[in-house]
């Protein structure tokens, strides 16, 4: 992938908390939760919503911040191995960064609306083009099942097609490496951190539970917003 496409990871029209380093060069930091670590228990642990918050979402930051100024150096030196070396860890690192930062939006406690389903516009939506929300439901959990290995199951709009649609993407690959046209509704990240302390090996019970606490309210807001563009 070109180094352009890669740099479109700092570019996702998520709220991403940014900073200024030295030199000028635009760095990021970890987002707070908009609810308590355990808000969203017992669909999803709070033991395991701090680690993931606070160690996995942290460290991709942090290696993403430090990928994004050894690039600075490299392209400041002319240095063109170093910059398609540095893709990768660019990529992982900023995909897990924007990955992780929609994924807590896309939560809220149940005594906060969480798991209320989406209505108005996404929800003609969903039933336009899967049928019922319970048809996308089993979509997503067939496909972030059977997904190998670690990444993320998807709803998102196909600003080109006008239409919704499941996709997943693997390890931290962000959605944008699908398609500039996807924009993301809704990720579920199927890591096993993400549940393996309370759901061990059997994802499908994870992601049965998880459509408790989503945030079809925030989902909606992104739909509309895109469509009325």
């Amino acid at each position: 992938m070109a180094l352009r496409s890669l740099l479109l990871l700092s570019k996702q029209k998520q709220t991403l908390k940014l900073g200024l380093g030295f030199r000028g060069l635009q760095t990021f930091s970890l987002p707070d939760l908009p609810y308590d670590y355990g808000a969203l228990e017992p669909a999803v642990s709070g033991e395991i919503m701090r680690i993931h918050h606070q160690k996995h979402h942290q460290t991709y930051v942090t290696n993403y911040n430090a990928a994004l100024s050894r690039l600075d150096d490299a392209m400041e030196k002319g240095d063109a191995s170093a910059v398609v070396h540095l893709q990768s860890a660019i990529k992982f690192n900023g995909g897990g960064h924007v990955n992780h930062s929609i994924f807590w939006q896309n939560l809220k406690p149940v005594s906060e609306g969480g798991g209320e389903p989406p209505h108005g516009a996404l929800g003609w939506a969903i039933d336009q083009d899967y049928g019922s929300l319970e048809n996308l439901v089993q979509k997503m959990n067939s496909e972030g099942a059977a997904l190998q290995g670690s990444g993320w199951v998807w709803l998102a709009l196909d600003k080109e097609l006008k239409k919704i649609k499941v996709e997943t993407t693997a390890n931290q690959d962000p959605l944008v490496t699908k398609g500039a046209n996807l924009v993301p509704l809704l990720g579920i990240d199927v890591w096993e951190h993400a549940y393996y302390l309370q759901y061990k090996n059997v994802r499908p019970d994870y992601l049965k539970n998880i459509w408790k606490v989503i945030n079809w309210k925030y989902a909606s807001e992104v739909y509309q917003n895109e469509i009325a563009a």
